[in-house]
């Protein structure tokens, strides 16, 4: 049954001048930072209004139908169509029962922008069946071919019926903003009491959707969210009378329809990010910036659509965030020095100081912008600190954080208080910080990057995220790559088991979780941060296993979540040393793994696509680790030389 909206009239209006018409067109730019005035959608009497700033010439669109799809589609306008870029309207669309075939009429339809061809329209969605029960099948005989055939073929229908709900769980969670996609919410589960802030738009929970959806050719959502996110860096951010640095993302961001002031019988929609100000514990979400300089990249390379990229301001954005990267300060190594919780273990965690999943991403991102920035004048001490950084971090990363079998025999014998320039034990670690659990636990084949590195102090967590994205992004070698895939193997009872893929290992407990954790009731042992299995790492090892060629890993991994994660409603995390539990406080129907599942399914379908994400070693890198080696790395003492360096 279709149920419309009635006829709505769309009026575009000009705001005066005072900020940019960063999503609509390049010709519109003009290089001002953004207020909250940016683009109000405002409703009066049935119609909307829409107000765009700074486009010269626009006109209006005719009478549309609206589709009503409840309570998350009411109200949501077609694409605005102004003069610096067309509209790409979505009609035809149909429910069964409210939630069974999608149609889009104009799926698949390309239109012109600006002289540049442009994806089909992430409105358009495809057509997505209803999962079907699987029949029972009895035989007498269950080993005989034609009954084996019968299995393969419900196997099939039910994975595909996987992939089917995923995409329409993941498509109803689509956020608009004034008509047009501009991101997912982190959750919509029906049975949860307290929304808390997952009914907003987190920027690293977006990540796997965002990829999703480029891999499926749908790029416009992935477009939107970029500049919208980019509009939001530059907002005032205080807490307690105090602002961070320039070029802080936001953690995540709400639409929100607020009364238009001075007429109270009409509404506009704004947009509230969170800088960490609202947040539980208040801490600054360090990954995000660099999660957007990652997607960001890897939509330039999926669309082949440079032009976002070499955009001013998306210029000047990237480089706010590698000028707040690569600010001096304190620290006397490149790594990036962070509060607990500033990342995806957004609560106490005992992860304060250098994280491996930080590092990791940091390098990726500072890769990414290499190639993205555009070469001037104005670049080129920011293009040189930028380089600088990439050699002493990968040196750091994998001289002082690599632990395998030799490496941990070697840490055994340190020698400490080693006063001297050529000191073995540099950060002076004492051998009895070895923990009982890694003697046991340490494979004779295979390894891993621990989880972080400070003065005195090694932490000798496996951490997920860091050591895969440590793979995929080249951080670590090949040779140690090949090692973390390794132990993943070896210790698949560990870090798999009934549920992949465990976010850390192990968990900390007892007096050490007291201390640590601050007895977070969240955090207990085997749960949530604290060693849970988070579905959503399923993308992450899929792309890892990829890039080494193995993608058979990933596959059995993979396969393990699809026995279960559907009639468990795609939990947010699950609890237990097997993952076994569905996770006492975790949400249903949690994007991002919907999301993950998703892109490890499109992934294992085309290996080749991961290349969107993927970075090669750089063989001047190489050249440069390899000098560093040989030579004493400590810097000469002298006066300062206008090349900035890094002692490692």
């Amino acid at each position: 049954m279709v149920m419309s909206m009635g006829t709505s009239e769309v009026v575009l209006q000009v705001s005066g001048g005072i900020v940019p018409c960063l999503l609509f067109s390049d010709t519109c730019l003009d290089n001002k930072f953004l207020s909250k005035s940016f683009i109000k959608c405002r409703k009066k009497n049935g119609s909307r209004y829409v107000q765009f700033p700074n486009c010269t010439s626009m006109s209006s669109i005719g009478n549309h139908r609206f589709p009503h799809f409840g309570s998350r589609w009411n109200n949501r306008a077609v694409f605005i169509n102004c003069n610096c870029q067309e509209a790409e309207s979505v009609s035809g669309m149909t429910t069964d029962n409210g939630n069974g075939t999608w149609y889009a009429d104009n799926a698949k339809k390309l239109s012109t922008i600006n002289g540049i061809v442009n994806a089909p329209n992430a409105l358009d969605f495809e057509k997505v069946q209803e999962p079907k029960q699987e029949k029972e099948v009895s035989a007498s005989n269950s080993n005989s071919p034609a009954v084996e055939s019968v299995r393969t073929t419900f196997h099939k229908a039910n994975v595909h019926s996987i992939e089917d709900e995923a995409w329409q769980l993941l498509r109803e969670s689509v956020v608009y903003y004034c008509g047009s996609p501009i991101g997912t919410i982190a959750a919509q589960d029906p049975t949860s009491s307290s929304v808390l802030n997952y009914d907003q738009v987190f920027i690293r929970d977006f990540i796997p959707s965002g990829i999703a959806f480029l891999l499926k050719g749908e790029y416009d959502i992935v477009r939107n969210f970029i500049l919208h996110t980019l509009q939001l860096q530059s907002w005032e951010k205080t807490m307690d009378c105090h602002s961070p640095g320039q070029g802080l993302m936001p953690a995540s961001f709400k639409v929100r329809t607020v009364p238009l002031d001075g007429d109270d019988s009409a509404t506009e929609e704004v947009l509230d990010p969170d800088f960490g100000e609202a947040a539980i514990g208040r801490v600054a979400p360090v990954d995000s910036g660099l999660w957007w300089i990652i997607l960001l990249r890897a939509y330039g390379k999926a669309s082949g659509d440079l032009s976002v990229q070499e955009r001013i301001d998306v210029q000047t954005g990237i480089k706010m965030i590698l000028r707040l990267c690569l600010a001096d300060g304190f620290d006397m190594f490149p790594t990036l020095l962070v509060t607990d919780g500033s990342c995806m273990i957004d609560r106490r965690m005992g992860i304060h100081g250098h994280p491996l999943e930080i590092q990791a991403l940091f390098y990726s991102a500072l890769l990414c912008a290499r190639v993205m920035l555009a070469p001037e004048d104005g670049s080129a001490d920011l293009i040189r600190a930028l380089n600088n950084r990439l050699v002493a971090l990968s040196f750091h990363i994998r001289e002082y954080y690599w632990v395998d079998m030799r490496k941990l025999n070697e840490i055994y014998r340190y020698k400490t208080e080693e006063y001297s320039y050529d000191a073995v034990n540099k950060f002076n670690i004492y051998p009895d910080q070895i923990p009982p659990w890694l003697v046991e636990w340490m494979p004779n084949r295979g390894g891993y990057l621990i989880g972080n590195l400070q003065p005195a102090h090694m932490d000798f967590r496996f951490f997920s995220l860091g050591n895969l994205w440590s793979v995929v992004s080249s951080l670590a070698t090949v040779d140690q790559s090949h090692a973390i895939l390794d132990l993943i193997e070896t210790k698949w009872t560990d870090l798999v088991a009934d549920m992949p893929f465990k976010i850390c290992y192990p968990a900390l407990e007892g007096q050490e979780w007291q201390i640590i954790t601050g007895s977070d009731p969240k955090n207990t042992p085997w749960s949530y941060h604290n060693a849970g299995a988070w579905p959503t790492l399923l993308w992450q090892l899929t792309v890892a296993c990829i890039k080494m060629n193995r993608p058979e890993i990933a596959a059995k991994a993979v396969e393990i979540a699809e026995k279960r994660i559907l009639k468990d409603k795609w939990p947010e995390y699950y609890d237990t040393k097997r993952g076994r539990f569905i996770g006492k406080q975790a949400r249903l129907f949690q994007t991002w793994s919907i999301a993950g599942y998703l892109v490890a399914k499109l992934l294992l379908a085309d290996p080749s696509a991961a290349k969107i994400l993927t970075t090669e070693e750089d063989s001047e890198l190489v050249n440069a680790f390899s000098c560093m080696i040989s030579a004493n790395p400590r810097r000469k003492r002298g006066p300062k030389m206008s090349n900035q360096t890094y002692i490692v």
